[in-house]
Formats: structure tokens, sequence, C-alpha cells
């Protein structure tokens, strides 16, 4: 047997992934709301943009997030051009501290021309003492941590993607 071939995210996964970001007209299967902020009283909302090198907002990327802080395991995914600004937007609760690390989200960003997605986390400015000793936060270099914190405003909290150029956000290799 030979290897299928690896494909960039395009219609093909648009189809059965994030299809209302491509007009199909029935819903994906899995969403951003990952709990209901009407249900669950301590929800928050993590938004953002993905941008390109030039600086430029990605309208038809896919972004999905995981949580497992050891009680709650969650997923979500959101297609960036199903928002009329483009922005991704996930309704969750924050993590919890889990085994001596920062609370953290994990992020994958898929979009076209990559041929392999990124992964990358979301770190939480109102953790600063978790954060100063989380092992993972602390082996990325000073000067780039800020691009793996999404920033508090109220109850949402701003993470933007920076697929490359000066604050290109920090991924990792899995």
């Amino acid at each position: 047997m030979k290897q299928t071939p690896s494909q960039t995210v395009g219609p093909y996964f648009a189809y059965g992934l994030t299809p209302e970001q491509y007009l199909y007209d029935f819903k994906q299967l899995v969403g951003n709301q990952m709990v209901s902020p009407i249900e669950q009283s301590e929800a928050i909302t993590i938004t953002g943009k993905v941008f390109d090198g030039n600086g430029e907002v990605i309208p038809d990327a896919m972004i999905e997030i995981w949580q497992n802080d050891g009680e709650n395991k969650l997923f979500g995914r959101f297609g960036t051009g199903t928002d009329p600004q483009n922005r991704f937007i996930f309704s969750t609760i924050k993590p919890q501290s889990f085994a001596g690390q920062a609370p953290y989200l994990s992020v994958i960003v898929f979009m076209r021309g990559q041929l392999i997605h990124s992964y990358t986390r979301i770190y939480f400015s109102d953790e600063p003492q978790l954060n100063s000793t989380d092992e993972v936060l602390n082996a990325v270099p000073a000067e780039r941590k800020h691009t793996l914190i999404a920033e508090k405003k109220g109850n949402l909290y701003e993470f933007n993607i920076n697929m490359q150029g000066e604050n290109e956000t920090v991924f990792f290799e899995v």
C-alpha cells in the first residue's frame, strides 16, 4: 500500500470540517461553542484573527482548540470565514492548572498553503504566577512568550495568531 498524498486545507477538507465557511447548506458536526455561556457561569470567550507574514487577515483558516485539564476534556473548531470580521470565536471554560502546568489550550491551525498544520498554545494573562513556573512556557525565549498569551478583556480573551513576521506566534513540533 502507498501512503495517501498530503493536501492543504482546501475544498476537500472544508466540505466536512467547516462547510458553513464555504456556504454549503449544512452545519458542521463540531462547532465553536464548547460550553453554553447560559449554562456555565464560568464560561469565557476566546477570540482572535490569523495573520499572514504581511499582516493581512487570513479569511479562510480553520482553528481547532483542545482542552484537557484532568477534569474537562473539550474540543472545538471554527473557520475564520464564517465570521464577518474573519475572526475565530470560542466559548469554553478556562482550563484549570494540571500537573503543575499553567492553564492552557492546545491550538491547531489549518490553512491554505500548509501541507502540515501548525501547533501552538494559548496561555492566559491573568495567570502570571502559574505562567512564570510553566515548564513549556519557560522554554520559549522571553521576547517571544507574549505570542502565546491571550490578553484578558472582561470575560473575553483576545489571542491573535501570526503565521510569520515580527510577532510570529511560537509554534511547536509534535
